[in-house]
């Protein structure tokens, strides 16, 4: 029987420790995930924290993946390059060297003690939701949620490009 892969949209942020560095290093690290097809990246963002105010602006991404690994395995590989790049959970919102989030994970839903499909804020998030318009502006969520009519509703005050995309990949 054929491996089955799945779409998955992985948002990539930092605010230490060179936030841009930081990203590169994520992205090569996803791209060595076993059973996982690296496929696209948005533009690079640059936003205000959502959390306690008295830390760095963010870089924000979003990746787009296929890949044959279980939901809560993804999030095992992912938890570990964080571990990789010195990610410290102390403060919640807090500044990090690098957070990867699983958006996204085909058309699931998912609701487990360390897992939660969509990401649970999506909605309230520009510095995600126009990434993922980058890279699928006609996509719909589970449920029938069209991302289109969740960037109208929500007022883009918090996110200005930062860089594109391929200047992330010109040195690569």
């Amino acid at each position: 029987m054929p491996t089955r892969y799945h779409s998955v949209y992985i948002g990539l942020g930092s605010n230490l420790e060179n936030p841009w560095e930081q990203l590169h290093q994520a992205v090569s690290a996803i791209k060595q995930v076993p059973d996982t097809k690296f496929q696209a990246l948005s533009n690079i963002y640059k936003s205000c924290p959502l959390g306690p105010q008295e830390q760095p602006e963010f870089l924000n991404a979003v990746a787009l993946i296929s890949t044959a690994l279980p939901p809560e395995k993804l999030l095992d590989q992912l938890q570990r390059i964080e571990k990789q790049q010195h990610r410290v959970r102390s403060i919640h919102w807090g500044p990090r060297t690098i957070d990867l989030d699983i958006l996204l994970y085909a058309d699931l839903i998912i609701k487990s003690k360390r897992l939660t499909v969509p990401h649970p804020e999506i909605a309230q998030r520009d510095f995600v939701l126009i990434p993922l318009a980058d890279i699928c502006p006609h996509l719909v969520f589970p449920g029938g949620v069209r991302l289109a009519d969740l960037i109208r509703a929500k007022p883009q005050t918090n996110i200005q490009l930062y860089k594109s995309a391929s200047v992330f990949f010109e040195n690569q």
